[in-house]
């Protein structure tokens, strides 16, 4: 079931957090799950902007390892990579052991695992491996980092659903149905963890710019689908939402087509959104991050 509209737009006329008000509430070090590429790429970016210190993971050393040597010698923070595969089982003990010391006060778990195919065309093994990253992975890390946020009164957690999480769609049945799952776990844990300090924010973001969009596009010269939003718009617009409200939809254009399709019957909303990711290209290869 959605949100109504109002409940996900951010309050744009709430002061914006300083940057000293975002370190002493969420620092001194965030940890971004899926930060190599895309959306994680930006988030840390910005998020060091802020002047926080950073644990970048990801399963890819050479991206991972080149986003975050720029970082440090773009914003002067400390920066710490874990190469590290999200689908693992244990994986909230893995990273909670390697950062073993550190004070983390912010979480963002941007890594995803997707792929677009006709379910019946898909393996069991991918599908896992989609549950495993999607749906686990924040499970594992917020049962890990939660409960030393709750002790300090402070903290706060990111987790990246889709608007593809509100309605089933051709092509996308079971990622579709892991960030829908984001969506609720999200949901539970803002109202369980806002009182006691902890801020949480789901962000649904429509087509973004990021290397797991572009591997679905056709590849003609004109050939996107739909408009996509920058990165950098969707991570400026989350990080002003966060302690705001739970969830934000980013940009205008999305944030009024979630409301139009809320107001459809439900099984026209799906057949408008699969005569949408109908045209997706096909790419069975499972691809870890946005």
């Amino acid at each position: 079931m959605m949100h109504a509209l109002d409940e996900h737009r951010p309050a744009w006329n709430k002061r914006p957090m300083s940057n000293d008000a975002f370190r002493s509430k969420y620092g001194p070090y965030a940890l971004i799950a899926g930060a190599a590429v895309g959306l994680g790429a930006e988030y840390s970016r910005q998020i060091a902007a802020r002047g926080l210190r950073l644990v970048m993971i990801d399963r890819d050393p050479g991206p991972l390892a080149a986003t975050a040597d720029a970082i440090r010698k773009q914003h002067g923070v400390e920066v710490r990579t874990l190469d590290i595969d999200l689908a693992r089982p244990d994986v909230g003990e893995r990273v909670l052991a390697d950062t073993a010391g550190l004070e983390i006060g912010l979480v963002v778990y941007n890594a995803a695992i997707g792929t677009v195919a006709p379910f019946l065309e898909t393996t069991p093994q991918l599908d896992d491996a989609a549950i495993d990253v999607n749906c686990r992975g924040p499970l594992r890390l917020v049962h890990a980092f939660a409960p030393a946020m709750v002790a300090r009164g402070r903290g706060g957690v990111i987790l990246m659903s889709s608007m593809s999480g509100n309605f089933g769609s051709t092509q996308l049945a079971v990622y579709a149905a892991t960030k829908a799952f984001t969506l609720v776990f999200g949901d539970a844990l803002w109202s369980e963890l806002t009182p006691l300090g902890v801020d949480v924010l789901v962000v649904q973001p429509g087509s973004t710019r990021t290397p797991g969009w572009l591997s679905s596009q056709p590849s003609e010269p004109g050939g996107e689908i739909m408009p996509a939003a920058d990165p950098a718009e969707v991570v400026r617009e989350a990080l002003a939402t966060l302690g705001v409200e739970p969830r934000v939809i980013p940009g205008d254009a999305n944030r009024q087509g979630a409301e139009l399709l809320a107001q459809l019957p439900r099984r026209q909303a799906v057949e408008m959104m699969s005569q949408i990711t109908a045209k997706l290209v096909r790419n069975d290869r499972p691809r870890i991050g946005r």
